[in-house]
């Protein structure tokens, strides 16, 4: 997906907060996610990773450099008498979601304030989902102290950390304070629909990458898709970093804000007998009931208006549901 880049030199100034255009903002993330380093892993422990080197049998090349370890690699190392492989390891990713309203599932809601606490469940699977090992942890800090306790705490077992926060209670404003007392950090809010205030940039000696989030759900699974998940797939030495993208018939019209890229929740149906296929946006994109009906993005670049029923648009293809 081509989109231009609005501004494409950003501050690092606490004061100073950039728009960027979401092809930017990824290629600075992917700078970042730098590959972890290549060992060899007993076979059961390298399901999953990546491989690191070519492996011959004789002469021919049976196992190709970049490419997932799953049963049937397993199985072909174990059948030319390989005991382990050369892998880049899974990433592990701390995902932390900050906010004093937040309240944990299976403990009741006590005011009209208070929500249940989503984003790390869902950003921890999404990330195991990519690849990585996923590390959970809701945190309700109290003041600058104690969030950036947690945070060195954190460190010590992250390769990526991402943090979502809530806006309207000061959780970004002082999750950006700590990370900025940390390490290097640049604010931007990208030129996506219905996205806010992101920071990135690396903290601690180690120089981790860091990643936050917005507090609404939506916004962080689409955030998710476009840069966390392209980060965790380079750090894997993966071969192919994003989702697949197709061409696909809308089924009804759309609109899309000029100078925002749009990501739109649909469902994508099977190939027909000449191979084409259509795409239906799905009702309520606000709402989070939606996030487990698509399988597809149809994606709207910044200069479009939208779509038109018929139109042939990108589609980003998700997991199917099964």
């Amino acid at each position: 997906m081509n989109v231009e880049v609005v501004a494409p030199q950003v501050s690092g100034n606490a004061a100073s907060v950039s728009a960027i255009s979401v092809s930017a903002l990824a290629e600075a993330l992917l700078e970042i996610a730098r590959p972890l380093e290549a060992f060899d892993m007993p076979l059961l422990d390298a399901h999953g990773a990546t491989l690191a080197e070519d492996i011959f049998a004789g002469e021919r090349l049976v196992l190709r450099k970049g490419s997932r370890i799953r049963s049937t690699q397993i199985g072909l190392a174990a059948s030319i008498g390989l005991s382990r492989l050369p892998t880049q390891p899974h990433p592990r990713v701390v995902v932390i979601s900050a906010g004093d309203d937040l309240v944990e599932p299976g403990h009741p809601l006590v005011s009209d304030e208070e929500e249940f606490e989503t984003n790390s469940w869902l950003l921890t699977t999404a990330v195991k989902e990519a690849g990585a090992v996923g590390y959970r942890v809701h945190t309700i800090p109290e003041n600058h102290a104690q969030l950036k306790a947690i945070i060195e705490d954190q460190l010590v077992r992250a390769d990526l950390m991402v943090i979502s926060g809530e806006s309207h209670d000061g959780s970004v404003e002082l999750i950006e304070a700590v990370l900025r007392e940390m390490g290097s950090i640049t604010s931007v809010i990208p030129s996506l629909e219905g996205s806010s205030r992101h920071n990135f940039g690396t903290i601690g000696e180690d120089k981790v990458p860091v990643l936050t989030l917005p507090g609404d759900t939506v916004s962080a699974f689409l955030s998710c898709e476009l840069f966390i998940r392209p980060m965790i797939r380079r750090m894997l030495g993966a071969s192919s970093i994003y989702r697949p993208t197709i061409k696909a018939r809308i089924t009804s019209n759309v609109e899309s804000p000029i100078g925002e890229t749009s990501l739109i929740r649909a469902t994508l149906s099977d190939a027909n007998e000449n191979g084409a296929r259509t795409v239906t946006p799905l009702s309520h994109q606000g709402e989070i009931f939606t996030l487990s009906d698509a399988h597809a993005l149809i994606a709207i670049p910044a200069d479009s208006p939208g779509a038109l029923v018929g139109e042939a648009v990108d589609v980003l293809v998700l997991d199917r549901i099964s």
